[in-house]
């Protein structure tokens, strides 16, 4: 599979292990009707605000692949 490489706020790339589980988790904890709720997802001591915008760009790599 392809590696998920995202920014946190503080603009580090981070791997995702596991792409399907980080978006589930976004999908429960962080959005709301399909778009990110602006809270601060913390993994592994990387920060990430989950705008629309970094929502919408963990589904589109699932898209891609």
């Amino acid at each position: 599979m392809k590696k998920l490489i995202v920014l946190s706020d503080d603009n580090r790339e981070y791997e995702v292990n596991n792409p399907e589980r980080f978006l589930n988790h976004l999908n429960k904890y962080h959005s709301k009707k399909g778009k990110g709720d602006n809270s601060i997802h913390e993994e592994n001591g990387y920060y990430f605000t989950v705008t629309n915008d970094f929502y919408e760009s963990i589904v589109k790599w699932f898209d891609r692949l």
